[in-house]
């Protein structure tokens, strides 16, 4: 348990100044704890967040505690002794407590004390983490005049109930490997920071087999998404099913690299602070999205835990403060999921497809003049026959400029185990569309050993500022479509009125046979029927007519530009080639069997 000297070694004593040393620590810590009761990236995960990041916070509290006493300012600890990572998970110097056995300040004192003193109690060190640890962190948002600081600490324990690494032994050499594994110990001018490995990590997780696909976008197409809508500091930016946060995780990089060296120190602590908002309900991802947003260096992420679509909140508590509406949205949201009604009441347009509801709340919650990009299914793009899909894209394209559509390649998802066909949809709020920039990637093939990287994007950012028409790409002018569409409509509609004022007719006379005396039956009878007839017939051209207009948003991509390897022979022409074909094979077959013979 002795402290390495040198802080940049890992728990070898190499030194961790390439990637490939820092992926190789992982990698062992990873090791262990899936053979210590975590075998899946979803159980070892979760458990490796807290325990990087109470190493992490400490390290960062240590370093802001410095500098404020440099200053002469005062620095209040989000965590105070024994709970501090120096405390309680440090390595420690076992020859100075053997020396100095009532030492509390020393790095590591409270667990040199929980694995020395506590003889007879069996795993006492554990005990005390699952005792007294983590309910005292979990506790950190109920205290008075809680920090945002100590509320999104304990908001990454909120599904925390106990250390799940299976024996002490496993656990020390977890916690010894993460405290050589530090934001010190990485050698920032070779390697990434803890931030993308812990992304690697997050990779492992959406990979197919580990269940945790439906929260996890590949980072390529996020980083895509992220420089088309290009948000820049000062906006608010919001994903309202963010999984494990990682296009506000992107954004914050996106935006803290255009920032550069000329940000004031007040634009640095609004990134920092009031620029990332999100909301999540699954209980395991939740804390793993605030991780994943503190290691990248936002310190208070904004984000709500709960249901988006019902409003049944978890816990709002780092949410207070959000706005109504938004600058950017950038999401991936679930696709395939079914709504209840409870989800449904909330919303205009009801159905159970979940994405359906998602767009209608992405509406409303961009601010006028505010940008979005989002992951759809191909489903919700030529889907007409259903009311709720065919009035949300009519809001979408009334109320905001869907200025881009861009398909994906049907494998771009395949990691995640999903095989769904997907679209990337671009638009600004506060003006209709007039008219939709198509790029098609949907050739380019891709798989599991080949994923889709952003250099497949080249083309899709060289076309994008004159939105130009190649191979790939073309303009729908949507106003000429309406139009010709309402033009087709119009004289079925024209029929269809006057079927109904001709139904409508016959039931006024209907009426006035009812009443004469004597009844006369038949007539009474002829005259409903002609009236139903007539109505049914009104109804049926009122539909077509309405078929006609719903082809207006059936937004699916078609390249025009494809080009058609139809058959163009005739039957005639494919008999004749048959034919011939078959006195070649008769041919060749006589020849085999002539041979056969003479050799026997």
């Amino acid at each position: 348990m002795a402290r390495n000297g040198d802080t940049r070694r890992n728990g070898n004593g190499r030194a961790l100044n390439t990637q490939q040393a820092v992926n190789a620590a992982v990698k062992g810590i990873c090791d262990i704890m899936r053979r210590s009761n975590c075998a899946g990236a979803l159980q070892y995960v979760p458990e490796l967040t807290w325990i990087l990041f109470l190493r992490i916070l400490d390290e960062r509290e240590t370093r802001e505690a410095e500098e404020a006493e440099a200053v002469g300012a005062e620095f209040r600890p989000s965590l105070e002794s024994p709970y501090r990572w120096r405390d309680w998970a440090a390595s420690y110097d076992l020859q100075h407590f053997m020396d100095h056995p009532d030492d509390d300040t020393s790095p590591g004192w409270k667990r040199y004390q929980l694995t020395h003193h506590g003889a007879g109690v069996p795993e006492a060190y554990k005990s005390w983490i699952n005792a007294q640890l983590i309910p005292h962190v979990k506790g950190l948002r109920s205290r008075p005049n809680a920090t945002p600081r100590q509320k999104v600490i304990s908001e990454i324990f909120s599904s925390v109930e106990r250390v799940r690494i299976d024996t002490e032994r496993n656990l020390q050499e977890v916690l010894d490997r993460v405290h050589a594994l530090s934001e010190q110990a990485v050698d920032p001018t070779h390697v990434f920071p803890l931030s993308q490995v812990y992304e690697g990590l997050l990779l492992k997780m959406g990979e197919k087999g580990n269940d945790g696909g439906q929260f996890f976008t590949p980072r390529q197409v996020i980083k895509a998404m992220v420089q088309a809508v290009n948000p820049t500091v000062g906006e608010t930016v919001y994903d309202p099913g963010c999984g494990t946060a990682g296009f506000c995780a992107q954004s914050y990089e996106h935006m803290l690299a255009a920032l550069g060296d000329t940000g004031t120190a007040e634009q640095r602590e609004a990134l920092k602070r009031r620029t990332f908002y999100g909301r999540e309900k699954d209980n395991v991802i939740y804390p793993i999205a605030l991780a994943n947003l503190v290691l990248h260096g936002v310190d208070q992420p904004n984000l709500w835990h709960g249901n988006t679509l019902t409003g049944q909140e978890t816990y709002g508590g780092l949410f207070q403060d959000a706005p109504a509406q938004f600058d950017v949205i950038l999401t991936n949201p679930p696709f395939g999921g079914k709504e209840g009604k409870e989800a449904q009441t909330r919303f205009a347009y009801k159905t159970r497809a979940t994405q359906v509801l998602f767009l209608q709340h992405i509406i409303d919650s961009l601010k006028p003049g505010g940008r979005c990009g989002i992951v759809l299914d191909e489903g919700v793009l030529f889907r007409t026959n259903e009311s709720a899909f065919l009035k949300t894209k009519r809001k979408l394209l009334d109320e905001c400029d869907l200025w881009c559509i861009v398909t994906l390649p049907p494998g771009t998802f395949v990691n995640a185990g999903a095989g769904v066909k997907t679209d990337l949809l671009f638009f600004t709020k506060g003006r209709p569309t007039e008219r939709i920039w198509y790029c098609d990637l949907s050739g380019i093939k891709v798989g599991k050993k080949t994923p889709l990287t952003l250099a497949h994007f080249e083309e899709f950012f060289q076309l994008l500022p004159t939105r130009a028409d190649s191979e790939r790409s073309w303009t729908v002018d949507l106003v000429a479509r309406r139009q010709l569409a309402a033009q087709e409509a119009e004289p079925i509609r024209h029929q269809a009125r006057a079927k109904e004022q001709e139904a409508a007719q016959w039931r006024d006379r209907l009426a006035e046979l009812k009443k004469a005396a004597p009844r006369g039956v038949k007539a009474i009878t002829d005259a409903e029927q002609r009236a139903a007839t007539l109505t049914k017939e009104a109804r049926e051209l009122a539909g077509q007519a309405e078929d006609i207009e719903a082809t207006v948003y059936d937004l699916k991509a078609v390249n025009p530009h494809t080009r058609n390897d139809e058959d163009t022979r005739t039957p005639e022409e494919l008999l004749d080639l048959i034919d011939a074909k078959g006195r070649e094979i008769a041919e060749a077959l006589a020849a085999l069997r002539s041979q056969q013979r003479a050799s026997t």
